[in-house]
């Protein structure tokens, strides 16, 4: 696995919810529900293997569905890692798209086995053959998968790998605090955050504005922002901006996932962070256009 990408973080099953009309409070609201494979950490991996990169992934599950969970990794040409909690059933989002909003995404989110991801599920030896690190925001909400995250950092620093991180969740990321965020992120050569995201941890309003000030502490910082495209920072100034690809929205699930997956296989093979942000703009358009957080099958 020379040159490979290696993702620690979630993987959940995703229920996946779309309606046309509002939902009816105390009565029934006609949807089309489908029980699929997901996880923000899951996504970037198979996102980033459907770009032509090698590609593993490291998360924990419940016993209940690992053997599914690990067969449709493989499948997606991602190479699993799974840890089986022996107690903790795995993860489950549901995913309310109201399909009357621009497939705008609301999530119920218990995570199950998936933050329970500790040191001693982490190796040095994983970072064999490995180019590049990426870590899921998720891993930073809860206090045993933050302790993985910061041996999981020291390992990446003695091997000089560099290691990416999407903030994964804005509303998670409000409850934790952006400081605390940034300080547990501190030494992170890429940060990948939404619009949201990006705007919380540096108080700006403005997503150019957060992304300029985000990359005075990062050394390169990549605001996504939906329909608007992508922002390219570093050294404290924009360097570049990205246009969104134009697409007919489904289901908006998992669009910030296949952005960064795409951003990353493009950065590994040799592209700048310009050309990467289009790969990642042109993933997040096919993403949207399908329902569930993962690519179509290779």
């Amino acid at each position: 696995m020379t040159g490979a990408l290696l993702v620690v973080g979630d993987v959940v099953t995703d229920i996946v919810a779309r309606h046309g009309a509002p939902l009816a409070a105390g009565t029934d609201t006609a949807a089309e529900i489908r029980t699929l494979p997901g996880g923000a950490g899951a996504n970037v991996a198979c996102w980033a293997a459907h770009g032509g990169l090698p590609v593993a992934l490291l998360g924990r599950v419940g016993a209940d569905s690992a053997a599914w969970h690990e067969e449709a990794l493989t499948r997606a040409g991602v190479r699993p890692r799974l840890v089986v909690d022996p107690e903790a059933a795995t993860g489950t989002v549901i995913s309310l798209v109201n399909t009357g909003a621009g497939a705008e995404r609301t999530f119920l989110t218990d995570s199950g086995a998936s933050l329970r991801l500790s040191p001693a599920d982490w190796s040095p030896d994983l970072l064999d053959g490995v180019a590049w690190l990426h870590l899921s925001g998720y891993l930073f909400f809860s206090g045993v998968s933050r302790e993985l995250v910061g041996v999981a950092l020291a390992s990446a620093r003695a091997r000089g790998v560099p290691v990416s991180v999407d903030p994964a969740s804005a509303g998670f990321l409000a409850e934790l605090g952006p400081d605390r965020f940034l300080a547990l992120a501190e030494g992170v050569d890429v940060l990948l955050p939404s619009r949201d995201e990006a705007e919380l941890l540096s108080g700006a309003g403005d997503a150019e504005v957060a992304a300029a000030k985000l990359s005075g502490r990062f050394p390169l910082v990549v605001v996504t922002s939906g329909v608007a495209g992508a922002v390219v920072a570093r050294g404290g100034a924009v360097r570049a901006r990205v246009p969104a690809v134009p697409a007919v929205a489904r289901d908006s699930t998992g669009a910030g996932d296949a952005f960064t997956g795409a951003f990353l296989a493009a950065r590994l093979r040799g592209a700048g962070p310009r050309e990467a942000a289009g790969e990642g703009c042109r993933a997040g358009a096919l993403a949207v256009a399908r329902v569930g957080g993962r690519p179509p099958p290779r």
